[in-house]
C-alpha cells in the first residue's frame, strides 16, 4: 500500500502535467491568434497565471524531495522536479517565440488592411482559413481542458484515498487498543476461574473429609453401643 507521502508526490506530479498541458494549449492559441491586440493580451495574462501555478507546484515537489528519508526516493523526486523545471523553461521560450510571431502577423494584417482599404476575395478567403484554424485550435484547447478536468478528478480521488487511509488507520489503532483491553480482561477472568476451581476442589475435599470423619464417628458410637464386648 502506498504511503501518504507517495500519494502527495503523485498528486503534485499530476498537477504539474496538467498545468504544462494547459500552457502548451494557450501557447498554441497565441500562435494562431488572429487579433486584435486585446485578445493577445488576454491570452498572455492566462499564460502568466498558469506559469505561476506551475512554478509553485514544482517548488512543492522540490520541497517534498528534501523531506524524503531514503536517498533513492530523494534523488528520484529531485530528478523529476528538475525535468519539469527544464520543460517549464522550454515552454517559456516557446511562449516568447509565439508572441513575436503573433505580433508580427497582427501588424502585417493591419498594414494589409490599411493598404487595401477593404476586403477582397483573397482577404476573405484568408479570413475564413484563419477562422477555421481558430475553430480547430478551440477544439484542441477543449480536448486539453477535458484531459485537465479528468486529471483534476484523479487528484480529488487521490485526496479522498488519503482521507480514507487516515480514517482506516485510526480505526485499526482504536480496534487494537480495544483488543488489548479485552485481552487483559480475558486474562484476568481466566485467573479468577482457575482460582475458583481450586477453591471448589478444596471445598469438596474438606466436605469429603468431614463426611468421612462423621461416618467414622457414627460407626464408632454404634460399635460401642451394639457390640461393647468387641
Amino acid at each position: 500500500m502506498a504511503s501518504s507521502a507517495d500519494v502527495h508526490v503523485r498528486i503534485c506530479g499530476q498537477e504539474i502535467i496538467k498545468y504544462d498541458l494547459e500552457i502548451k494549449a494557450l501557447i498554441q492559441d497565441i500562435r494562431e491568434c488572429p487579433g486584435p491586440q486585446s485578445a493577445l493580451v488576454e491570452l498572455n495574462s492566462q499564460v502568466k497565471e498558469k506559469f505561476n501555478q506551475l512554478r509553485l507546484r514544482i517548488q512543492d515537489l522540490e520541497q517534498m524531495s528534501r523531506e524524503q528519508d531514503r536517498e533513492t526516493d530523494r534523488h528520484t523526486i529531485q530528478t523529476e522536479a528538475e525535468s519539469h523545471r527544464k520543460q517549464m523553461l522550454s515552454n517559456q521560450t516557446a511562449w516568447r517565440k509565439a508572441n513575436l510571431a503573433c505580433k508580427l502577423a497582427i501588424d502585417n494584417k493591419e498594414k494589409d488592411e490599411l493598404l487595401c482599404g477593404g476586403e477582397n476575395p483573397s482577404t476573405r478567403q484568408r479570413k475564413a482559413t484563419k477562422e477555421s484554424l481558430v475553430q480547430t485550435s478551440s477544439n484542441i484547447t477543449e480536448s486539453l481542458m477535458s484531459v485537465s478536468r479528468m486529471m483534476s478528478q484523479q487528484v480529488q480521488q487521490s485526496e479522498d484515498a488519503i482521507s480514507s487511509l487516515a480514517t482506516s488507520s485510526r480505526t485499526v489503532q482504536e480496534t487494537n487498543e480495544e483488543f488489548k483491553a479485552m485481552t487483559g480482561t480475558i486474562h484476568l477472568g481466566r485467573k479468577l476461574i482457575l482460582k475458583y476451581n481450586r477453591r471448589e476442589l478444596t471445598d469438596k475435599l474438606l466436605i469429603f473429609l468431614a463426611l468421612a470423619l462423621f461416618l467414622a464417628t457414627v460407626l464408632y458410637i454404634l460399635k460401642k453401643r451394639l457390640f461393647p464386648f468387641i
